[in-house]
């Protein structure tokens, strides 16, 4: 008798992947500091090398940090990093020059939580490929918070306007988990719990069908730029049928034809030092080791 397999769980929908969290910083130093020299992660080589913006690679997936007034995520986003000793001591050893900044960071069951100097909350994983698959660094999801009574609306938002998997994930209808890429996730999570403004911080995506959501967008008056031919964004969730806005968070919607689709990450290893230096060890791969299929 011939296998049977569940060919839905491999289905993606129209995103096929979350590129890059964007909030704006006022110091690349410190912002340095933090994500490279505390969680371990590499500037981008090639692109953004002065002291305007900042790229910080995270297996296939970036931060983008513009120099600028300070933005922050209502929210947090998940990583995985593996090594859960060596991202402490890391973090540990720069506590002291971040002293004078909100960074923090803590021990949690399943995760080390950590808040950059500005605010911005994250949650490090080990890697797990039960819940992340075959990652060991990348950006799993990002989660934001949202106003009690919205979580339906915003999955149905997805589901019709941008054409991707999304579901309300747990019994009582408050979280909305949306299907962004391999692997990768939006979660929108309900709280009664009094949120800032919308500060324009922004997330990207690549889509297989670029004109469909867009051609839907418009016709709601929700596209607020007009990049480039190969990309748009837009602000706001809303309910399809009333309008109402339910949540606001920039997207930057990028087409598979884009110049920089999927392109190579480069992802050092942090646990490489001038003391220890061994050669052919200077990069991580962010996939587990090859396995066989079942």
């Amino acid at each position: 008798m011939d296998k049977t397999f569940d060919r839905a769980a491999e289905d993606l929908g129209n995103s096929i992947h979350l590129e890059h969290v964007n909030v704006n910083i006022p110091d690349q130093r410190v912002t340095t500091l933090f994500y490279g020299a505390g969680l371990g992660l590499t500037r981008d080589p090639f692109l953004m090398v002065s002291d305007d913006n900042l790229w910080m690679n995270v297996g296939r997936s970036q931060f983008h940090l513009p120099s600028g007034k300070p933005l922050v995520l209502r929210g947090h986003t998940g990583l995985v990093i593996e090594g859960r000793e060596a991202l402490l001591n890391r973090l540990t050893n720069v506590r002291p020059k971040l002293a004078d900044t909100r960074f923090d960071f803590h021990e949690r069951n399943d995760h080390v939580e950590a808040i950059c100097p500005w605010g911005n909350r994250l949650r490090v994983y080990e890697p797990d490929a039960k819940r992340f698959g075959r990652v060991t660094l990348g950006m799993p999801y990002v989660e934001f918070d949202v106003p009690v009574g919205t979580a339906k609306g915003i999955a149905r938002f997805y589901r019709e306007i941008i054409d991707v998997p999304a579901e309300v994930a747990n019994g009582d209808g408050t979280v909305a988990r949306v299907t962004i890429g391999r692997e990768q996730h939006l979660v929108f999570r309900e709280t009664d719990k009094p949120q800032p403004d919308f500060d324009g911080h922004h997330i990207q995506i690549y889509v297989v069908n670029f004109s469909g959501p867009h051609g839907k967008l418009k016709e709601r008056d929700l596209v607020t730029i007009e990049d480039n031919q190969y990309q748009y964004r837009f602000q706001d969730i809303v309910d399809v049928e009333t309008g109402k806005v339910l949540f606001t968070v920039e997207h930057e919607v990028r087409s598979m034809t884009h110049p920089m689709c999927l392109r190579t990450l480069i992802n050092r290893n942090p646990a490489q030092t001038a003391r220890n230096y061994s050669h052919g060890h200077d990069q991580v791969a962010w996939a587990m080791e090859p396995q066989l299929f079942a």
